[in-house]
């Protein structure tokens, strides 16, 4: 019997089902040869088929094996060149056949042995080509990617792990506060087409972010509760694998030595119990609540570390970008713009399917091209083709027409341009800035010195103008404006009125229970405007009046200052309304806020605006009014 070459050998240790399946298909590609000699079409294998990258590349020895028999890699082929030798061919296809057979009579697994290993073959390994490097490698370790990700999406969708994740969400809560704020949506616009969904996702966001789920840089000391800086890696225990924790970081005290295990677990059940983690548990456990609330969510996975969810809205008719570490909901390209991000691959995983959703996330889609040099465009299309024909195959014509008309509807999303809206220009905001900046997240040239690029303006809506008023007001605890006089129009987030803002976040402490914007971790100051225009109407500023909150500790302080035209005037930020007439019948308003000052490594926390308690919803910290005049 022939002896086993390395290849051969590396194949017999996969399970008998897999060692059978894939040696009909390398003795199919021999005996073609070996019978058709001089036939072209037998000599050339495309490695981007569904039957390639899906039966042979994930399977340990395969493609090696192709490579024994003679066959090398040409662009988006493998090819057996008239070069090769076909006696040699055949040597590798007897081996492979004996091992068929061998495994055939017993009944069982094969494995080499080491007697096996040394006995006098007739194929001698020195006269072996050797394994070709080519890019087959990085492509079964993408496969191996897409494959995992695409099984472990399915635990989402135990019924009794779903039941497990509601029992810890407010449900009725959410649903509440999510049919308030469509009512509201509705009373200012009636024909608003969002639904009850939408406002649902914004408020499992909020609750995901503020009162269930922690950020770790570093866990306290279980001892003595010191601070502790990651060491190193431990070995998992097996309850850590149990829990899909194949790393566990090692966590040493700064004060006492001893060491903390953080196990990374990667199983959705066991950290709605730890609650806590980075970006892959953050994504692994709020994408299980989506789905226990009967969401329809995909989880997001960037090849440039980082993962997220979407979540699909029946009345857009569109996916939801949605990252829980910040809160945010449909802000695509904050990752290429905010954080600087160097984006290649991004894939969405869902029960149903696997999609490349990379072009939604970035505005400069050539530069993203050219750094997609991982695997060929042609392979990731027909794998992505193949993992979801086979996913699908248990699908109603009904859903799979459905998803060929959703997936049409990105396809259009992913190649219209793109314009970066205010929320999607500033820096990460969850983790450490020492963190941050070591991952290049914290903003395009450091944003924590760095300017945004201009954001929101104010300008007079048709009614405003008839009225001669801007009414707006923004509430810290609830996180919104409400633009009184535009029928009390809503405007999600403390950014998303913002024109600029400098080193600022939004910062909810949870122990506490009070909310604030503060200068972010490291920045010596901070600061944050808004802007009104009015110069495309025929009006002009007649007066305003304002009232700012702001709260300082220690010598932190904040400035706030209005500037209309030639006149700066600095104001007080105690919560008292204040009024300004002589404004030069301007057209234009600028309202900023300066942080700075404070004591030691707290001092970014020493100056804040808008602090608020959790528990009071109805007082607003920052209100506007400005009355306009003909010219």
């Amino acid at each position: 019997m022939p002896a086993c070459t390395p290849a051969v050998a590396a194949l017999c240790d996969n399970s008998k089902e897999i060692f059978l399946d894939v040696c009909k298909l390398l003795l199919t590609y021999a005996d073609n040869i070996l019978r058709n000699p001089d036939l072209e079409k037998y000599r050339s294998i495309r490695i981007d088929s569904p039957t390639f990258s899906t039966k042979l590349l994930p399977v340990n020895g395969a493609v090696e094996c192709l490579f024994e028999m003679g066959f090398e890699e040409a662009d988006t082929h493998l090819v057996f060149p008239k070069s090769a030798s076909v006696e040699h061919l055949k040597a590798i296809r007897e081996s492979i056949a004996a091992e068929r057979d061998q495994r055939l009579h017993r009944g069982q697994s094969v494995h080499l042995t080491a007697s096996a290993e040394n006995r006098t073959s007739s194929i001698q390994s020195s006269s072996l080509p050797p394994v070709q490097p080519s890019s087959l490698t990085s492509s079964k370790d993408f496969l191996v990617k897409l494959q995992s990700n695409f099984r472990h999406v399915l635990l989402y969708e135990n019924p009794g792990l779903q039941e497990k994740a509601r029992s810890s969400i407010p449900c009725g809560r959410l649903s509440s506060a999510a049919e308030q704020k469509l009512k509201m949506a509705k009373e200012v616009d009636s024909e608003c087409k969002l639904g009850k969904e939408d406002f649902l996702v914004l408020e499992l966001l909020s609750w995901f972010k503020n009162d269930f789920f922690s950020w770790v840089d570093s866990l306290p000391c279980g001892h003595c509760g010191g601070k502790t800086l990651n060491s190193g890696s431990l070995s998992p225990t097996a309850d850590d694998l149990h829990w899909g924790a194949n790393r566990v970081e090692d966590h040493q005290c700064q004060s006492c030595q001893l060491s903390t295990r953080f196990p990374r677990y990667n199983n959705p059940e066991k950290l709605l119990e730890t609650r806590r983690g980075r970006c892959g548990e953050w994504a692994n456990c709020f994408t299980l609540c989506c789905r226990a609330l009967g969401l329809e969510a995909r989880y997001v996975w960037d090849s440039t570390d980082h993962v997220w969810t979407e979540i699909y809205s029946v009345s857009q008719r569109r996916w939801l970008h949605c990252d829980s570490c910040e809160n945010i909901c449909d802000k695509p390209l904050l990752y290429e713009v905010g954080w600087g991000k160097k984006l290649s691959y991004i894939l969405a995983f869902s029960k149903d399917q696997v999609i490349d959703v990379t072009w939604r996330y970035s505005c400069k889609h050539s530069e993203v091209l050219s750094r997609r040099t991982s695997v060929p465009e042609a392979w990731l299309l027909h794998t992505i083709i193949g993992l979801n024909a086979t996913r699908q195959q248990s699908l109603s014509a009904d859903r799979k027409r459905e998803l060929s008309e959703r997936l049409i509807v990105e396809l259009v999303e992913f190649i219209s341009p793109k314009t970066p809206k205010p929320g999607e220009l500033g820096g990460r905001i969850s983790g450490s800035l020492g963190w941050r900046i070591a991952r290049g997240e914290a903003g395009n040239a450091d944003t924590r010195t760095t300017k945004q690029d201009a954001g929101f303006v104010f300008t007079p809506t048709e009614k405003e103008r008839d009225d001669k008023l801007l009414h707006v007001f923004y509430n810290a605890t609830k996180d919104q404006y409400c633009r009184v006089s535009n029928d009390s129009e809503v405007i999600h987030g403390w950014d998303g009125c913002v024109w600029n803002k400098e080193s600022v976040f939004r910062k909810v402490e949870n122990d506490w229970q009070m909310v604030y914007i503060a200068r972010t971790e490291g920045s010596s100051t901070g600061q944050i405007s808004w802007k009104f225009d009015f110069a495309q109407t025929k009006l002009t500023i007649k007066s305003v009046s304002i009232r700012a909150s702001s709260q300082t500790f220690h010598s932190g302080k904040v400035c706030w200052r209005l500037q209309s035209g030639s006149i700066t005037a600095e104001f007080f930020g105690d919560g008292s309304v204040q009024s300004f007439q002589s404004l030069n019948s301007s057209s234009e308003l600028m309202v900023t806020a300066q942080l700075s000052g404070g004591d030691g490594d707290a001092s970014w926390q020493h100056s804040q605006v808008f602090r608020q308690s959790l528990k009071e919803t109805g007082e607003p910290s920052f209100e506007v009014l400005i009355y306009l005049q003909n010219m």
